[in-house]
């Protein structure tokens, strides 16, 4: 009597808890009802990426000392750093540098702590092929010039949800000049630069 006394109350502790969760579940989905679409026509329109974007990583030759820096932080020991040593210079001199973005994590440690800063990210993200070789890039295709989504005019370039000025949630037909929510890294490094100012006097 007892075992089949628990068997009911597990069972209805178990159906209360399922229509909890239904009913969180739900709730996002209702609080979404209220809101408008936000759909990108892509490729007619592109999100403009963040400051902080970590695309295609741009590398340029006339900086890279071969300290191998790169190579030693990287994780997974991705770039591939061929040099030589001349003897008359007595420094290195750098054949060919390359990354396999088909095995990149994007983490950017080789960016981060490139000394030379002959590394840096880009706004590129569109690196999918049919041949994963060819995601093997080298110091050439490497050194091209980043593509930027404001730059293109066949695209219409969209700003992300978080840099739409407050109450605005449809980043179609919005003025250029209007600001977002919160302050521009530049902004904040401003107002405390001034709060400094303020203090010390």
């Amino acid at each position: 009597m007892f075992k089949f006394l628990k068997q009911v109350s597990d069972y209805a502790k178990h159906s209360f808890l399922a229509g909890r969760y239904i009913g969180q579940g739900l709730s996002v989905t209702f609080d979404h009802m209220n809101r408008r679409p936000i759909t990108v026509q892509y490729p007619y329109e592109k999100l403009i990426p963040s400051e902080r974007f970590r695309g295609r990583i741009h590398f340029e030759f006339d900086k890279c000392i071969s300290c191998e820096v790169c190579v030693r932080v990287c994780p997974i020991n991705l770039p591939v750093v061929d040099w030589e040593f001349n003897q008359e210079a007595k420094k290195k001199e750098l054949k060919h540098y390359s990354i396999d973005f088909g095995v990149c994590i994007f983490c950017g440690n080789c960016v981060e702590f490139c000394p030379t800063n002959c590394l840096s990210f880009t706004e590129e993200y569109e690196l999918s092929t049919y041949d994963r070789h060819e995601l093997n890039l080298d110091n050439v295709a490497m050194g091209r010039l980043p593509y930027k989504v404001t730059d293109d005019p066949m695209v219409t370039p969209l700003r992300e949800l978080v840099y739409l000025p407050k109450g605005v949630l449809d980043p179609h037909f919005l003025p250029p000049d209007g600001n977002r929510v919160g302050l521009l890294p530049s902004e904040i490094l401003e107002q405390a630069v001034e709060d400094i100012n303020d203090i010390k006097q």
